[in-house]
């Protein structure tokens, strides 16, 4: 039984289900249940939704204006039904508009019928029926439904996981900030670190990007067919109607642009690709970072009792957690970065190319919310090897040619990293050599013994402060 519900998806018509198994995207079949967030954002069903809304807004914000004489303030009753057709919207209303569309050939005309059927027959409707979609292109009610919706992804979906995954990784930077860890650059030994400090680095990153998505003004436009309110100043010519186009934008928590042609140009919705693409390569890096590591032996990973890590060998523990969310990252960035470079740019006033490709903005979220909920999962499953950690960089004495050659600069002696490099450079130094090599330095004998005294793991500056503070 249970098997049977997993293995259907509603499609959003009656009498129809599909299998996921037969899903053409991975997003609505293998991970359809970790999308289901998105479903009400960015689902056919979910652009419905924001386009009933914005026409009953907009209607509303037409009775509320002094200007427009001829339709008065709704009454309390009228109030109340046009709230209840944003507020109880439901799955059968937006099979209805799809029914209507059927017959239109245009989805917003439908929705302009559908909240038509709503209103009914009445002494206050006929005059909202007058002016609904009143002075409207389609894409003034598309750009601000289109805002909404990647509005809300990202307060309501996008913000929440990256919180969630970041408070796990500053959690983890802070319990192992002390805990020393050879660094490797170009693959090589270099200066060590510790564990928390390079989590912390990553949080860094992570929680710069996400004030950069936050920050990115949502906007939107409602001037008319070409951007210049052409409808609204023959009507009704004494209305401040930027001023009124502006309250109502922002009246839905949007930020007004006032220089549009037929649709908003997009150029902000490629600030928010943008800024995610920046968002998901820090993860990326973080990802192929920690698999690294796995294979190092740093991280061990929990695994359930029945869990298969390879179909021929049975001792592997695959991390793939962190390979499912290198690929799903990978995928979202190849969307949002077509996009961004898609989405600015239209022939003249209006084509219709974004139209299609808009629809798609739910899919690159979706690939990123499947990423966020596999990194999540992998972080969940690591254990730190401390042991393998430490046999790592305790037996990493050449480590120390830096530390040495730089006290060796502060006190004049003479060819100092040349010397260090004869010394260390692609030869084995152990503890016994480095230490030989400090007893002959004419330095002071304070600072030859706090030399002779450092280690590989007590060389980590100020990582540990650091990784504590993030």
């Amino acid at each position: 039984m249970i098997r049977a519900l997993r293995a259907q998806v509603y499609t959003g018509f009656p009498n129809m289900k599909v299998s996921t198994l037969r899903a053409l995207s991975p997003a609505d079949g293998r991970y359809a249940d970790k999308v289901n967030g998105l479903r009400d954002i960015f689902s056919e069903y979910g652009l419905i939704r924001h386009r009933v809304l914005v026409e009953i807004r907009w209607l509303q914000c037409l009775a509320d204006e002094a200007d427009v004489g001829e339709l008065s303030p709704p009454s309390s009753v009228m109030k109340s039904l046009l709230n209840s057709i944003v507020d109880d919207f439901s799955l059968d209303d937006a099979e209805r508009v799809k029914d209507i569309e059927a017959t239109t050939n245009h989805d917003v005309k439908a929705v302009e019928y559908f909240i038509r059927e709503k209103l009914g027959d009445g002494p206050e409707t006929q005059p909202l029926k007058d002016f609904l979609h009143f002075s409207c292109t389609s894409e003034d009610i598309n750009n601000l439904s289109y805002a909404l919706m990647l509005r809300a992804a990202r307060s309501d979906v996008l913000g929440p996981q990256m919180r969630q995954l970041r408070n796990k990784l500053t959690g983890m930077a802070r319990e192992h900030s002390g805990l020393p860890m050879l660094s490797r650059t170009h693959g090589q030994t270099a200066s060590p670190t510790t564990l928390g400090k390079e989590l912390a680095n990553v949080v860094a990153r992570l929680e710069r990007c996400e004030t950069q998505l936050a920050g990115v003004k949502i906007l939107g436009k409602f001037n008319g067919a070409v951007g210049n309110y052409n409808a609204h100043v023959v009507a009704y010519p004494d209305a401040d109607w930027p001023a009124i186009s502006h309250r109502f934008i922002e009246s839905l928590g949007l930020h007004p642009n006032p220089y549009t042609t037929q649709i908003e140009p997009h150029d902000w919705t490629a600030e928010y690709c943008h800024a995610l693409i920046r968002y998901n390569t820090v993860l990326i890096d973080f990802a192929r970072d920690v698999w690294g590591y796995i294979s190092l032996g740093y991280f061990k990973q929990r695994v359930a009792k029945d869990e298969v890590g390879s179909s021929t060998m049975p001792h592997k523990v695959n991390p793939i957690d962190f390979e499912n969310a290198e690929g799903n990252l990978g995928m979202a960035n190849a969307l949002l970065a077509f996009f961004a470079e898609k989405l600015p740019v239209s022939r003249w006033q209006r084509d219709l190319t974004d139209s299609t490709v808009q629809r798609n903005l739910g899919v690159a979220t979706g690939y990123l919310v499947i990423a966020l909920q596999s990194l999540q999962k992998g972080v969940g499953k690591l254990t730190v090897n401390k042991e393998a950690i430490h046999a790592d960089v305790s037996e990493a004495w050449e480590v120390l040619a830096e530390a040495v050659q730089t006290v060796m600069r502060r006190y004049g002696i003479e060819n100092p990293y040349e010397k260090l490099k004869a010394l260390t450079r692609g030869q084995a130094v152990n503890k016994e050599i480095l230490l030989e090599f400090i007893g002959t330095l004419d330095i002071p004998e304070a600072e030859k013994a706090r030399l002779l005294e450092l280690t590989p793991e007590t060389y980590i500056g100020l990582a540990d402060r650091q990784a504590r503070d993030i």
